[in-house]
């Protein structure tokens, strides 16, 4: 392909993130709207014209000024910028340029804020309180809530678990996470109890012939609105937590597995991160030397949990 003087090219490049690097869609969407804003400003700078050979750093660096000047954090300008970093780095591949305009451009500095958690006797006292109904809604809610506290998961891994992921023999689930990477994450009896809790006022309810775990009202897959609703709904109870968000059940799981004695590169593994220094951030809490792996987490302790009584 010959870049031209008309339009910025980066539909090859998008379909390079689909296809190559298993890029979701929301990922996609997001690297184009950065390209898409990126091209109006150099228009704006250059009386409607777009040259891809003729942008060097200081155009870039404009752009980065000019984004700071409107008030978008030092994340959200560092994040357009490694959008534009991979954009550069994947026609320099394809020769349709011969230098890298962004190869000594750096962005803002940004204060690396530490996760927020939910303390272990907060998170308790949620789950084994009385906020549930006992009905299909409250039971299901209940699960997603212990769920992501006793794993780890992320949201979209959550909802993407269909009945089959589940082994009760070995006390494993199978989940789907990020560019698609399939691992196991066990889990221990009071989760079990609440599954099969939940799967029977399910099946006689709803049916469970749609193959997903989590599912609505209407036997459709529980999508990430309805997850986030949940969490915010009964984490919101907890006095001075500063966000209420599916991710901090997640922040959570990491920071209790490593306070009670987990290996880091263990809850590494469990969290489903490529490199340890993803996981390092959560060892901001951890009081003693870690040893162990999934049962350090003290809601694998609990042998029952509220519905093995």
């Amino acid at each position: 392909m010959n870049v031209d003087d008309e339009n910025m090219p980066k539909e090859e490049f998008l379909d390079y993130l689909k296809y190559e690097r298993n890029y979701s869609p929301c990922t996609i969407q997001a690297y184009s709207k950065d390209l898409d804003q990126f091209e109006s400003y150099v228009r704006a700078c250059h009386e409607g014209d777009f040259n891809l050979r003729l942008i060097d750093a200081d155009v870039i660096r404009g752009w980065l000024a000019m984004l700071m000047d409107e008030g978008l954090s030092p994340v959200s300008v560092n994040r357009k910028l490694s959008s534009l970093k991979s954009f550069f780095k994947f026609q320099l591949k394809r020769s349709e340029i011969q230098v890298d305009p962004t190869r000594f451009v750096v962005g803002p500095k940004q204060a690396k804020p530490l996760p927020c958690f939910v303390r272990d006797e907060d998170m308790e006292n949620v789950l084994d309180g009385d906020g549930f109904d006992e009905d299909f809604t409250g039971i299901r809610d209940r699960l997603v809530l212990e769920m992501l506290y006793d794993t780890g998961m992320r949201r979209s891994e959550l909802i993407g678990i269909r009945d089959k992921d589940v082994d009760y023999g070995a006390k494993v689930i199978r989940v789907i996470g990020k560019r698609n990477k399939e691992r196991l994450i066990p889990f221990a009896s009071g989760l079990e109890n609440l599954m099969r809790a939940y799967m029977a006022i399910r099946n006689r309810e709803v049916g469970d012939e749609s193959g997903w775990l989590f599912v609505r009202e209407n036997g459709k897959q529980l999508s990430t609105g309805i997850v986030y609703r949940i969490v915010k709904d009964h984490l919101s109870s907890i006095p001075m937590l500063p966000k209420c968000s599916p991710h901090v059940l997640r922040h959570s799981f990491a920071t209790s597995m490593l306070n009670n004695g987990a290996e880091l590169n263990a809850v590494k593994e469990l969290l489903g991160h490529s490199s340890l220094a993803s996981t390092s951030v959560y060892t901001h809490t951890t009081f003693e030397e870690l040893k162990k792996v999934y049962h350090a987490h003290p809601r694998a302790k609990k042998e029952g949990g509220y519905y093995g009584n």
